[in-house]
């Protein structure tokens, strides 16, 4: 439907409510066949929102039991939201779920990703597409407006990311979007990314081979419709007050140090910084001027975000204030303002000011020394092979350095023909090649993903074998012990969990941040960022483990989540504690369809329902199964050098699952908890297949023996008092 305008849309036939912001179809793409079909989106919308909840509600109908990452029985479902091209603020991102390569085991998980494909996509006009089956010989799709096109990829066939990104531009023009893969999906490197502009990517789930085990390279889009909101008027109020944008340039920093908050180095170097994706009112992501490239003499500019900045140095942890999780309305600052360096000036008159401002001192890691070449070389192989840089630096990174200094590598150069070291930028060079080209035998095994990678070595050994330069800034500097593998769930690296990377967290949030990576089945703090008010701040700590404030905060967190996902804004920009009807406003603002708070909410509990459902019936997940899986890192002494009690924590765990409406002994929903969100369908399947529990006369309260893990036993050995 090229050169459409918003009547075409409000007068479809399907489009029965006359909602704005969608455009009404989806695409189905068939790489086997070749053949394109089309979805009605409207069949879904309103009920499913869009983005992650709508897609959650096509894999729960279509992908059934025995897919796994690389069959082509798997699906690619890439979804935009109904703010998505509307110029609401971070409304330019985008959804997409498949089963995840680099899951250990291989199971159904999801992403987010900025960039300007998913506006260019709804200019086209579909609100996302559906890839299934497999290329018989590398394909790239071009979509063009109704025109989607099967294109040869055998000169983009080994191309880095940069390089396929700039070909698909040259070809089609710089009007095209590109997603793309590199290397390291044409490899089934199960740590893959898929990349697009800004160099925004799919990082988690091992996408990119997923994308690679299809054969498929990238997928280009270009349109010339419009998206157009119901609202202008309220798009202009979010955008004036959606986290309080300053409104002025971002100008070219000159800078003369980097690092970790706290333990910077001296370097000179400039920096501005850009939004990730159009619409957006802020601009978190750094663009550093000017550095060095991995693959030619010649400076480049790099967009970093996050994790990034621990590749030039990282002796220390991330501290973190008690007011990033614990907020009060006067000193909320959405955590945009951090990459971008602007937070506002402090609110003194705050009554909790003091308590909410205090920060927890991060541990002292000593993996790395400070080098800005080094951190940039690491950087850009991770942007240009199309690599999980959070896997790199928190994961493989750390693991060779706590290795080599606890000497367990002493007998091996991991087939880089030198001594490891990570500080070694030739080595660090090497090891990553190898890697993403599967060289050799120790680049085979890495390519596997580290949760897999370690398992073959010797669990053991390298992963529960005890780090001994840890240090506790909390308790003077007390030595306190480390796995050499920071492992939480999954197959996933540590991410606010109160220990590993940005472990200075108190025990009330690392509690609520493990019981979110439990429940997930990927890293799922990326997302799903903990908040809880201030004011429930001593009560959490005097009981962490049975505060209902906590709990409430948790299915906050999770349903902002797949708010997130779905409606589409950034991870950083929402949620806002004290604006609870913001991401209901943008809605409606881009539909025109009102829909509260709450009834968003609802939508949102649909959808960790139907997230819930695909894990039991795909994967047999029971409350065993994930408490197995996460007991092993909440059994890693914090920096108070505390660890979590079996019988404490399988109460906290409880209460999650009451509030739920889950079964304590199964972690399985009642038939009443579906019923209650529309999904009486589902409820039926599973009594069908017996994953429908019956409510039991008494409390169950069984919990038996807690899991083993090895690294107790190590700290044991070594004098350690455990609780």
């Amino acid at each position: 439907m090229p050169n459409y305008d918003i009547n075409d849309i409000l007068n479809q036939p399907d489009n029965q409510m006359h909602l704005y912001g969608y455009c009404g179809k989806i695409v189905r793409i068939n790489l086997t066949t070749q053949k394109i079909s089309y979805v009605n989106t409207y069949k879904y919308v309103p009920k499913y929102i869009g983005g992650r909840i709508l897609i959650n509600r096509i894999f729960w109908d279509e992908v059934k039991p025995g897919a796994g990452a690389f069959d082509e029985e798997n699906k690619f479902i890439y979804m935009t939201g109904p703010s998505t091209g509307t110029g609401i603020p971070a409304s330019g991102r985008s959804a997409a779920c498949s089963v995840g390569a680099s899951i250990n085991p291989e199971q159904y998980c999801w992403g987010n990703i900025g960039g300007w494909f998913a506006t260019e996509l709804k200019y086209a006009g579909y609100d996302g597409f559906i890839i299934e089956g497999k290329a018989q010989k590398p394909t790239y799709l071009k979509i063009e407006d109704d025109k989607i096109e099967f294109l040869p990829a055998d000169d983009l066939w080994g191309l880095r990311v940069h390089q396929t990104q700039q070909k698909l531009e040259e070809e089609h023009g710089h009007f095209f979007k590109s997603m793309v893969i590199g290397p390291a999906g044409e490899n089934l490197v199960r740590i893959a990314t898929i990349t697009t502009s800004n160099d925004c990517v799919f990082g988690k789930g091992g996408f990119g081979a997923v994308w690679g085990s299809k054969n498929l390279k990238a997928v280009t889009v270009h349109g010339t419709g419009v998206v157009a909101p119901a609202d202008i008027e309220h798009l202009k109020y979010l955008r004036l007050h959606m986290n309080h944008p300053y409104m002025r340039p971002s100008p070219v920093l000159h800078c003369d140090e980097i690092g970790v908050p706290g333990a910077e180095f001296k370097v000179k170097y400039d920096r501005g910084n850009v939004a990730c994706s159009p619409g957006c009112n802020q601009h978190c992501n750094a663009l550093l001027l000017n550095g060095k490239s991995a693959f030619g003499k010649e400076r480049q500019n790099h967009i970093e975000k996050c994790v990034s900045i621990c590749t030039f140095v990282y002796q220390t942890d991330i501290p973190g204030s008690v007011g990033m999780f614990w907020p009060t309305k006067q000193n909320y600052v959405a955590p945009c303002k951090l990459l971008s360096r602007e937070f506002p000036e402090p609110d003194f008159s705050d009554p909790d000011f003091e308590g909410q401002a205090q920060v927890i001192p991060p541990d002292i890691l000593n993996f790395w020394s400070a080098d800005y070449d080094r951190g940039t070389i690491v950087n850009d192989l991770c942007n240009e092979y199309g690599i999980d840089k959070w896997e790199v630096v928190i994961w493989i990174m750390t693991w060779l350095s706590m290795c080599k200094q606890e000497h367990l590598l002493d007998d091996t150069d991991l087939g880089c023909g030198m001594p490891v070291d990570v500080e070694n930028e030739q080595f660090m060079r090497t090891f990553l090649t190898n890697l993403v080209y599967r060289k050799g035998r120790y680049g085979d095994l890495f390519a596997e993903g580290m949760s897999r990678a370690i398992r073959r070595l010797g669990y053991d050994r390298f992963s529960e074998s005890i780090y001994h330069n840890r240090y506790s800034q909390v308790l003077n500097n007390q030595r306190i012990d480390l796995p050499v593998s920071l492992e939480a769930a999954w197959g996933q690296a540590v991410h606010w969990q109160g220990r590993g990377y940005e472990g200075a967290i108190d025990k009330p949030t690392w509690l609520a941040m493990n019981l979110m990576d439990m429940l997930s089945t990927r890293d799922a703090l990326t997302v799903e960022h903990f908040h809880c008010k201030y004011e429930y701040h001593d009560k959490a700590l005097k009981d962490p483990y049975h505060c209902p404030e906590v709990i409430d905060a948790v299915n906050h967190s999770q349903n902002c989540a797949d708010i997130k996902d779905s409606v589409m804004s950034c991870e950083w920009q929402s949620p806002d504690l004290w604006w609870p009807s913001m991401e209901a406003e943008m809605y409606s603002t881009a539909t025109g369809y009102h829909m509260s708070a709450e009834e968003l909410n609802d939508a949102a509990s649909r959808s960790r329902l139907l997230f819930r459902a695909i894990l039991i019936r795909n994967y047999g997940r029971t409350r065993r199964k994930e408490m197995e899986q996460i007991w092993r890192i909440i059994r890693v002494p914090d920096s108070w050098n505390e660890i979590a009690d079996w019988e404490q924590w399988n109460e906290f765990v409880d209460m999650y699952y009451e509030s739920r409406g889950w079964d304590l002994e199964t972690g399985w929903p009642y038939r009443e908890t579906y019923e209650k969100y529309g999904l009486k369908d589902v409820a039926d399947e599973m009594e069908q297949l017996g994953y429908l529990p019956k409510r039991p006369e008494k409390r169950w309260h069984d919990y038996g023996e807690a899991p083993f893990v090895q690294f107790e036993e190590n700290r044991k050995k070594e004098g350690a008092a455990i609780e």
